[in-house]
């Protein structure tokens, strides 16, 4: 198997296998995880860039005031991001995350063209409107909109769209991403701790290294995406995304028995035709514009 193709795969399962991990620590305060995974990724990062001799490259261009602005917005958004997912996980709605996730590149492409001015093909267009229509169909069976899905789903693809721009590499972003909210997330433990309400060294000693990891498991999935990144097309990448909402979906109807009715179905076959047309269409105008290529030389 091609290493880079490996390496997507492995990010994927991994970003998949995440609930698992917030399922271990769903008595933990969302809010709390989040400051623990926040602090401790940012520890994380900061030894592999001085591993990595990246520490000067990313100091010197931290002070710009273009790098600060760009991830202080993204910092933000991943928080909200992160908080979400966290706290769903423990709440039992592992399925309403699955489907943020399943829309998250229909969104980004939509954002695409609202922002960037990007213009979209006729197969596009129907992926989009039939996601739409699915969320629609959820929200009209359930008398609500699927809060949760469309949190996660629009802070990605705004988060995606900020570093689409931003001037900094994946590591090195992250790095001053959670730099940026260290100051705030720590002073949230001080406080927590102070009154007592904290569970870091007061519920055993599996919870803090649970709470430790956050940092880990935030990071060795950046580090796999990055070299898969560097190694095989974002076309290939664009389609081995699918693997972890589909591993959250499959976790969730049969490792937490989370409800699945009819309802439900058929708005995820509709979000799972748009992503069916949008693949599609993708594959053949990519052939279409290749195999031309391809007789000329």
């Amino acid at each position: 198997m091609n290493r880079g193709v490996l390496y997507a795969a492995s990010t994927y399962i991994l970003w998949g296998l995440l609930p698992v991990y917030w399922k271990w620590l769903r008595l933990t305060p969302a809010s709390e995880v989040l400051c623990h995974r926040i602090i401790w990724s940012f520890i994380t990062l900061l030894l592999v860039l001085l591993a990595a001799q990246q520490w000067n490259g990313l100091r010197r261009n931290v002070f710009s005031m273009r790098v600060l602005r760009a991830y202080a917005a993204s910092g933000a958004l991943i928080a909200v991001n992160w908080l979400t997912y966290i706290w769903a996980v423990g709440a039992g709605f592992i399925l309403e995350t699955s489907l943020g996730y399943f829309i998250n590149p229909l969104l980004s492409v939509l954002l695409g063209v609202v922002i960037l001015r990007e213009r979209l093909r006729p197969g596009q267009w129907a992926a989009i409107a039939l996601a739409a229509a699915g969320v629609l169909y959820l929200s009209v069976a359930h008398g609500s909109l699927p809060w949760i899905a469309l949190t996660l789903a629009i802070t990605f693809s705004l988060y995606g769209l900020i570093k689409k721009t931003a001037p900094l590499g994946s590591l090195q972003g992250l790095t001053v991403e959670t730099a940026v909210l260290l100051l705030p997330a720590f002073a949230f433990l001080v406080y927590i701790g102070q009154t007592g309400q904290g569970a870091f060294l007061r519920t055993g000693a599996l919870i803090d290294i649970l709470l430790i990891g956050t940092g880990f498991i935030t990071v060795v999935p950046l580090l796999l995406f990055s070299s898969a990144a560097r190694r095989i097309d974002l076309s290939l990448l664009g389609i081995l995304q699918y693997i972890a909402p589909t591993i959250q979906f499959l976790l969730g109807v049969f490792a937490y028995h989370e409800p699945f009715t009819g309802d439900r179905l058929i708005g995820f076959c509709i979000v799972w035709s748009a992503l069916i047309v949008y693949a599609a269409e993708s594959y053949l105008t990519r052939r279409s514009q290749t195999f031309p290529a391809a007789l000329k030389t």
